[in-house]
């Protein structure tokens, strides 16, 4: 389960980077194909790690690359 995880993890990335961000309700719409749980697990794994930053708007959450610095 851990590779899955960090193989969608690495896909939630690629994503990220391509469109500098967007909601997770589009998160999870581009990688229909994945579980949504699984998508969920991997981007809580992004987040620990401090690769990504969720902001809450409204009932749905922006999601992005942190910057480096």
């Amino acid at each position: 389960m851990i590779t899955e995880i960090g193989i969608v993890a690495g896909e939630i990335w690629h994503l990220l980077d391509e469109t500098g961000g967007c909601t997770l309700g589009v998160l999870c719409a581009r990688l229909g194909e994945r579980p949504r749980d699984l998508i969920l697990m991997s981007l809580g794994w992004l987040c620990r790690e401090g690769h990504v930053q969720l902001v809450q708007q409204d009932r749905d959450y922006s999601v992005a690359l942190r910057q480096r610095t």
